[in-house]
């Protein structure tokens, strides 16, 4: 290694005329001096390099040419921190295509919506003034005007059932409160003890009836509430899926229809089978609801008989019952549907959930 640098550094940058011959001898002289300086130079740098031993972190790039040679060290540490600047470069680029993809993605769901709507309104105009057609299931129509007929009359019945147990409730505090009083009085007036005991008695058998009462007719209403507000409900939801699915439907049944009435080139042809597509998954989705809606109609009318020949029997024995004094009966009646009475402050919270 130490001769090819000494006969490059003797060697180097010796001009040669067109004849071969040297320009002159000073030059020569002079190049010939500068090249020993050179190599001792460079003998001393070499010998430094074998004692102290190469730096790992630096790397020396030597570049050698006709006019003369450079060199230039580079730390690897730029190199390390140039790949990871490439490596978080690539991670944002990744980013922020994942980013503009949930981008494009929510605008294809903004528009489609946007597209259906604005269809859909034009249906819904057009059917208001006369100038569009609809599809309509009349025996299916009279079925769903039934039923919210139905669940208005329904509505008022558990009205009326409320404030019957809310006044009924009021009297029966009265009668409570009535019947200590007169306990209280049979105690401190002796000569009307046996004629307040009476009463207070009596008012007492009184309440203890209207507390079970008060038991039947709140299962009563519990029941109504449970067919009204939820089931009935329930069915209606159905219905209301049904109807937008139906207008949908007819929205792009006009729309593939006034297509088919325009001309017949390339674009429109490519639009026509969009729309027809459109057309069958909106048929597909009115025609399945259709039957959702049927299917829950025929269950609901089965379950409104069941549950209202129960409820209506129980009320009317307990209010037989009840206005004929017939406590055995009217505990006969609550045993055979089944119902549990709460003992007096069990609605009231403890102590502890008070604190």
């Amino acid at each position: 290694m130490a001769e090819s640098m000494m006969s490059k550094a003797a060697t180097m940058e010796i001009p040669i005329n067109s004849n071969g011959d040297s320009r002159n001898l000073a030059e020569d002289d002079s190049l010939e001096q500068a090249a020993k300086v050179q190599w001792s130079l460079r003998e001393k740098d070499l010998q430094q390099v074998m004692v102290s031993g190469p730096n790992l972190n630096e790397t020396s790039i030597v570049s050698g040419g006709y006019g003369g040679t450079t060199e230039g060290i580079i730390p690897t540490s730029s190199i390390k921190g140039s790949n990871m600047h490439h490596t978080s470069s690539n991670s944002s680029m990744t980013a922020e295509e994942a980013t503009r993809g949930i981008a494009v993605e929510k605008f294809d769901i903004v528009k489609k919506w946007g597209l259906n709507t604005y269809k859909c309104t034009k249906q819904m105009i057009s059917e208001r003034f006369g100038r569009g057609s609809r599809t309509v299931d009349l025996e299916l129509e009279a079925q769903i005007e039934v039923l919210r007929e139905t669940k208005r009359k329904y509505e008022s019945v558990l009205h009326l059932a409320r404030a019957l147990t809310n006044h009924f409730y009021s009297m029966v505090q009265t009668q409570h409160a009535l019947g200590d009083t007169f306990a209280d009085l049979s105690q401190k007036s002796p000569e009307l003890r046996d004629e307040f005991g009476y009463n207070a008695e009596t008012q007492k058998l009184l309440c203890k009836n209207g507390e079970t009462l008060l038991g039947a007719i709140n299962f009563f209403v519990s029941s109504i509430n449970t067919l009204v507000n939820k089931t009935m409900e329930d069915t209606l939801m159905t219905i209301k899926m049904y109807e937008n699915a139906r207008l949908e439907f007819d929205a792009y049944r006009a729309d593939l229809e006034e297509l088919n009435l325009g001309p017949r080139d390339a674009v429109t042809m490519a639009r026509i089978e969009a729309a027809q597509q459109q057309y069958q998954i909106h048929k597909d989705k009115y025609e399945r609801l259709r039957n959702d809606v049927t299917i829950k109609l025929k269950f609901l009318e089965e379950n409104k008989v069941k549950v209202m020949h129960k409820q209506l029997l129980l009320f009317h024995n307990a209010i037989s019952a009840y206005f004929a004094g017939n406590q055995q009966q009217l505990e006969q009646t609550l045993k055979q549907f089944n119902i549990k009475l709460k003992p007096p402050g069990a609605d009231k919270p403890s102590w502890l959930e008070e604190q």
